[in-house]
């Protein structure tokens, strides 16, 4: 978790300097469309794909100590994924047109919509490498990609901003996958060599393809739901209010995703696979989750406190000005997040048990809510419900989740766990309503209730963690001398 959380640190760090250099020279809509293009990269990318990323590293996963079986899994991963990539590119490109037309109103961006199909292609590439990095658990290998590919990225992607000004926007799209691609290459090439098994047939590649794509189907499914859900808002509030307002709601949207995203994908490149491995043995996996969901509640917290109450300032530093109206979406977001951070962990007991079409409608729970409250009231509340229904479908997203895997895996929640969740529910949503009385008060208040849950949640993580190494050592001193020690 630390290893992929500094990557993504570093991820962050860059993606705030893209976010504000393309706000600053392209304004809102710029942001907008940049956003309607990442959309839509990732709306075909997971249709292409066929989920076949994430039942791969539970494939790959389980058989770690079988070297034919995982050569043959990750050829057949790698073929899929450039055959599936080819098609969507062709495909993309041929329906340039009406996709321009329809996700942002103008024909004339129909050639940068047609180049979203290479970027999907290569995307595809450098998932196919990286699942076998995540299912093998080179955890440090998948951190390198993750920087390698941020700089990349920032650097051409800004050079050709300045360069080529809206249109350089899809460079942003084309590099990062290109060069994770060629960085993945790189150290899957540097894996310990497999026996090869050259005789490979098309039966063999047919009943290696096959189990992943019916179970990543599912799983694609509920990603593209995702997707395809965000993008229709993207293009309903672009023709309802405008490419502007379509950038505020990106925004939003671009920081609270960046922050849950580096937390989530921190704890789940090596926690999917670890729980895939203990799935069956259902109190070990139930302490595993609730483990999990701890971390998470206990480290996330602190920030999503700071979020809401310094919401109006941090979009005028990391953005401009003129996208004030982001920091009230920014703020429903964010105590949405809570409910997402409690689901995050249970829901991958559904992914590592394989319960595929159930995940594809657990998914639908949080995008049904999402886009009907927005579908009927964008035209008369406006914006602000673009935000208010992320926190509601999470509120009933978390829901469905505790119902799904309390049934299927006799998951229980800890005390501990619900203490959390509690907590971190009940102070974010009264930061929230202080922040819309009087976001002075909010901006100071924030601090200190960040700092009072992130004690607790440090007390907990080194509870997990264990006192041994030099900086958990003197954590456990500190409680100590603090009349509050950690026990074992």
């Amino acid at each position: 978790m630390l290893v992929i959380g500094s990557a993504q640190v570093v991820n962050i760090l860059l993606s705030i300097i893209r976010m504000k250099v393309v706000a600053v020279l392209l304004g809102p809509a710029g942001i907008g469309l940049l956003g309607i293009y990442s959309n839509l990269l990732q709306m075909v990318g997971n249709a292409a794909g066929l989920g076949m990323g994430s039942s791969g590293v539970r494939q790959i996963a389980g058989a770690k100590g079988d070297a034919k079986t995982l050569n043959r899994v990750s050829r057949v991963l790698l073929a899929a994924h450039l055959l599936q990539g080819t098609l969507a590119m062709v495909v993309v490109w041929v329906f340039r047109k009406p996709l321009a037309v329809w996700v942002t109103g103008d024909a004339t961006l129909a050639t940068e919509i047609g180049l979203v199909g290479i970027a999907i292609l290569l995307s595809l590439l450098a998932t196919a490498h990286t699942t076998l990095l995540q299912g093998l658990r080179r955890i440090g290998d998948l951190g390198r990609v993750t920087v390698i590919g941020a700089f990349a990225v920032t650097l051409i992607g800004l050079l050709a901003i300045w360069w080529f000004g809206q249109a350089g926007l899809i460079w942003f799209l084309i590099v990062q996958p290109l060069v994770n691609f060629l960085a993945a290459l790189f150290f899957v090439r540097k894996l310990p060599r497999r026996a090869e098994d050259l005789s490979i047939g098309l039966k063999e590649i047919w009943s290696t393809w096959k189990p992943m794509a019916r179970l990543g189907a599912a799983f694609m499914a509920g990603g593209l739901a995702t997707t395809g859900t965000l993008l229709l808002v993207r293009a309903f509030v672009t023709r309802e209010l405008g490419l502007d307002a379509a950038g505020h709601f990106a925004a939003a949207w671009g920081i609270t995703m960046t922050y849950v995203g580096f937390l989530l994908g921190a704890m789940g490149a090596d926690y999917y696979p670890r729980l895939t491995e203990v799935i069956h043995d259902r109190d070990a996996a139930s302490k595993l989750v609730n483990d999990q969901a701890q971390l998470g509640l206990a480290i996330g917290g602190p920030v999503l406190l700071l979020l809401i109450g310094w919401a109006p300032w941090l979009i005028q530093l990391l953005y401009a000005s003129d996208f004030g109206p982001a920091a009230t979406l920014l703020q429903w977001q964010t105590v949405g997040n809570v409910f997402k951070l409690a689901s995050w962990a249970m829901s991958f007991a559904i992914v590592a048990g394989a319960h595929a079409r159930i995940y594809f409608f657990m998914e639908l729970s949080f995008n049904v809510v999402f886009l009907v409250l927005i579908w009927l009231l964008l035209p008369t509340v406006g914006l602000d419900i673009t935000g208010i229904a992320f926190f509601l479908g999470y509120v009933a997203y978390f829901l469905t989740v505790c119902l799904l895997v309390r049934h299927l895996r006799c998951f229980r929640w800890q005390i501990l766990s619900l203490k959390l969740l509690v907590l971190q529910a009940a102070l974010s949503l009264g930061m929230l309503v202080t922040s819309q009385v009087n976001p002075g008060m909010a901006f100071l208040a924030s601090p200190f209730f960040a700092l009072m849950v992130g004690v607790f949640g440090l007390r907990i993580v080194l509870q997990k963690t264990g006192p041994d190494g030099r900086w958990a050592t003197r954590g456990y001193a500190l409680y100590a001398k603090l009349g509050w020690p950690i026990g074992n």
